[in-house]
């Protein structure tokens, strides 16, 4: 693994962005600095991060040193998304008796998280005040970093950051793609998408990547997986080059079958991976398709509740029939979870998920607020009992996690900008979950679900190759 530290006393010219203030000498202005005035001319802070270049999936050592004793400090972290917004975290610190603060044991006493949080200052991101609404930060372009500034303030900053110079920056690279690995565009039998590869000879296995009904083309969770040893394909569809009326059962199977022939792809070791309504298309997959055989299934907030005879195009004219049952909060967002929180008990009505023959996880959110996966998980469950497979069902709950679980550390939002499919209505979708329990729960299923495809997906355990920076 290549790792690249940095130890920095000042914030570098090359890391500012207009949002920092021009670089000033540090004198003694206010009480905070006051305190600083007969010690600034023998010591300043040393900030490391540890790594500063590495997977988004990879956790962060910082530490501060060379500080006064029980000395209040802010640690502060910002980005500026392709979106061109500016999001942020911050923690409140106080130095121990040797003047040091280490995020990964020390508590943070205030700011966007509080207590011992390793990754606090990823994972509790929100866009800077002043910022546009229902705002959600997404990789678009995957072969190029998230940069990352991470800056220690004296004393315990709450706003104003833009303001204040910092004692120290460092700026660190956080990838969703491992060196070696390669972007591969896909347009093949009708078929769009992307392919990644993992670094090395192969062998791999593979999976195939199902976003949910935003549509579109997504490829940063595929690429996090061909970091970590799988050949993974983002599908695109429902967007305006693979519209709903173009898409059916066929496709689907047509794209897995590229993932499965690729000759750096294990035959017998393909897996579908689905959010959303990518988990409704992987269930039916598993479920009744004759042309494909998935060696195993990772399901991340979805449901088993859809027409099973209907196309893509009926299904979603049907939800929006039903979005009259929907409910719109007190803050104007849009709240679709009663659409399936009646579980139907007529067979077409629902995948007979009886028939699934392969290991599959349920990935639930309990305070998901677009689908009813609580009740959905439950009903396959007491289906699969039924069937006499429900030893193929494992299913992770995580209290107070919304809909959206994404690879760890990714910013929360609990409600975000959507664009209905048929109408193109413009939204905001209420999602759930709660920032330091969904922040776990994300960290923790993907971690299963990393375990869960080597499991099953791997022949031998010693022959896993992963590739990390």
């Amino acid at each position: 693994m290549l790792r690249l530290s940095s130890c920095c006393r000042l914030a570098s010219t090359a890391a500012r962005t207009s949002y920092f203030p021009a670089r000033v000498k540090v004198t003694a202005r206010g009480h905070m600095y006051k305190k600083w005035s007969s010690t600034m001319a023998a010591i300043s802070p040393i900030l490391t991060v540890q790594p500063t270049r590495g997977l988004v999936d990879e956790k962060i050592m910082v530490v501060v040193k060379n500080l006064p004793q029980c000395f209040a400090v802010t640690l502060h972290s910002l980005l500026y998304s392709e979106g061109e917004d500016y999001w942020e975290a911050f923690g409140n610190y106080t130095s121990d008796d040797k003047g040091t603060v280490t995020v990964s044991q020390d508590p943070s006493v205030g700011g966007t998280y509080e207590g011992t949080e390793p990754m606090g200052l990823l994972w509790s991101m929100q866009p800077v005040p002043g910022s546009r609404t229902g705002l959600r930060l997404r990789k678009m372009n995957v072969l190029t970093p998230m940069v990352v500034h991470i800056s220690v303030y004296s004393g315990h900053v709450t706003e104003g950051f833009s303001k204040q110079s910092p004692l120290a920056t460092v700026d660190i690279e956080r990838w969703y793609l491992a060196p070696g690995v390669r972007r591969i565009d896909i347009r093949e039998n009708g078929v769009k998408g992307t392919l990644f590869i993992p670094p090395g000879p192969g062998p791999f296995p593979g999976v195939l990547d199902l976003w949910g009904g935003g549509g579109g083309l997504v490829e940063y969770r595929s690429g996090l997986l061909a970091s970590h040893g799988f050949v993974s394909m983002a599908l695109e569809y429902l967007s305006s080059e693979i519209s709903a009326s173009k898409v059916d059962d066929k496709y689907f199977e047509k794209a897995f079958r590229i993932v499965q022939e690729h000759p750096l792809v294990m035959k017998d070791s393909v897996s579908l991976f689905g959010l959303s309504f990518g988990t409704s298309v992987t269930l039916k997959m598993a479920a009744y398709s004759k042309a494909i055989s998935p060696r195993c299934c990772v399901c991340v907030s979805g449901s088993h509740v859809q027409p099973v005879n209907k196309s893509l195009s009926e299904f979603f004219s049907k939800v929006i029939t039903d979005m009259n049952s929907s409910r719109w909060d007190d803050g104007g967002h849009l709240n679709v979870s009663d659409l399936s929180v009646s579980i139907p008990t007529e067979p077409g009505e629902k995948v007979d998920v009886g028939r699934i023959k392969c290991p599959v996880i349920l990935i639930v959110g309990e305070d998901d607020q677009s689908w009813a996966t609580v009740e959905s998980a439950e009903d396959m469950t007491q289906m699969m009992r039924a069937a006499g497979n429900e030893h193929l069902l494992t299913t992770f709950r995580y209290p107070g996690a919304g809909h959206l679980i994404e690879p760890p550390y990714t910013p929360h939002v609990r409600a975000s900008n959507f664009t209905l499919q048929q109408t193109g209505e413009k939204v905001v979708m209420l999602w759930g979950g709660f920032l330091k329990l969904h922040a776990d729960a994300q960290e923790d299923s993907w971690e299963k679900s990393i375990c869960f495809l080597q499991h099953h997906l791997y022949p031998r355990q010693d022959s896993v190759s992963q590739g990390k920076l």
